[in-house]
């Protein structure tokens, strides 16, 4: 049957990293260490109250939920101000980021993003009709502020994607280059939003700043964080931000009726509730990151400096016979980015030892 298929979806294949059933899976940097048994009591417990009113739609504005986020983004970076109608959420940051290009994007506009980085950006693109502009960063994955503004000037976008921590890479943005780029695009005469997408902000090195410290004073910066990563609830679902209340009711104009179920809602309350348990295994993943970091190199790797759970190293001819040997001995990590290098997720002491094992057996060989 001939389909009347979008032109610029033909031959395209949905996103996705593979899903292998195998031993040790270090290839979407999903937290390691799930909810203890309290929580997941907990966690019941509120999903059990709100499948009592399942017939009903949920709380559409979900105002419980963000102002718990709001309260949580204040302790968590010392950002005083955040209401409320500063915050937004959705069914993943993956979910946030397409609202703002459905709000800010579309045809005859423009998105810019610096290379390597985040995959989904160019998906976010293509459905919503919005021109995706790259530029390379420098070697060390860090952004030259002085070109990037110099780019913002000549190509007048709607949106600039700044990824900190990056992903792939684990690269983390200065406060000074985020403001410097945000003073470039507050003179773009049709305006432009700067987002800084945080998904692994609760990682970063203790003398790593947030975005968050430049909102106050940024009305177009946007700022997105995740559940999925440091809360581990990849599972449930929940992304969100942080802007000013002009652009949180923007994003209002184009989500769907009631997007963020009752459950979801009900989850996502219940883990900020225990932040301080969910969060406690941030600092052994830091340790074992850092650790991994310096193993990789005194093995002669090029390693980037990693403010993420994962880390991004390289020094091969052919690294998918690396990533096909390593998950020949029941270990998965991710080939993405440019060629050469390999992205290894965080796990366990137990998993880590695997994955050394099985590396230092694929270069032997």
């Amino acid at each position: 049957m001939k389909l009347p298929l979008r032109p610029e979806l033909v031959g395209e294949v949905p996103y996705g990293a593979p899903q292998l059933h195998v031993p040790v899976q270090l290839n979407v940097n999903e937290n390691p260490y799930g909810p203890s048994a309290a929580v997941i009591a907990d966690i019941a417990e509120s999903v059990a109250k709100a499948a009592a009113d399942l017939n009903r739609y949920p709380d559409r504005e979900f105002r419980d939920l963000r102002a718990e986020l709001a309260a949580f983004l204040a302790q968590e970076s010392s950002v005083a101000g955040l209401e409320v109608e500063n915050l937004w959420a959705a069914n993943g940051s993956n979910e946030v980021m397409l609202h703002l290009f459905q709000a800010f994007g579309g045809p005859g506009r423009t998105a810019l993003t610096f290379t390597p980085s985040y995959s989904m950006y160019p998906e976010y693109a293509r459905d919503t009709l919005t021109a995706l502009e790259t530029r390379p960063r420098r070697e060390d994955f860090t952004i030259d502020v002085t070109r990037a503004a110099a780019q913002i000037t000549e190509l007048r976008p709607s949106l600039v994607l700044l990824t900190s921590p990056n992903n792939p890479t684990g690269t983390a943005l200065e406060l000074e280059t985020i403001a410097e780029i945000l003073e470039a695009a507050a003179e773009v005469p049709h305006g432009c939003l700067v987002v800084v997408d945080e998904a692994y902000a609760e990682f970063r090195r203790t003398e790593t700043p947030s975005a968050l410290e430049l909102l106050a004073r940024s009305p177009n910066l946007v700022v997105t964080r995740t559940m999925s990563k440091a809360f581990a609830l990849a599972g449930a679902r929940l992304g969100y931000l942080a802007a000013s209340s002009q652009i949180v009711d923007a994003l209002r104009l184009v989500r769907l009726p009631y997007h963020l179920s009752a459950i979801t809602q009900a989850v996502a309350r219940t883990a900020l509730a225990h932040s301080d348990e969910l969060l406690s295994a941030v600092a052994k993943l830091r340790k074992e990151r850092d650790a991994t970091v310096a193993w990789l190199e005194a093995r002669g790797l090029k390693v980037a400096a990693s403010d993420a759970n994962f880390v991004y190293f390289s020094g091969f001819l052919d690294r998918h016979r690396v990533w096909q040997g390593l998950l020949d001995r029941g270990v998965l990590i991710r080939e993405t980015g440019p060629d050469g290098w390999l992205r290894v997720s965080i796990g366990t002491p137990a998993e880590m030892r695997a994955f050394r094992r099985a590396l230092v057996e694929v270069m032997e060989a």
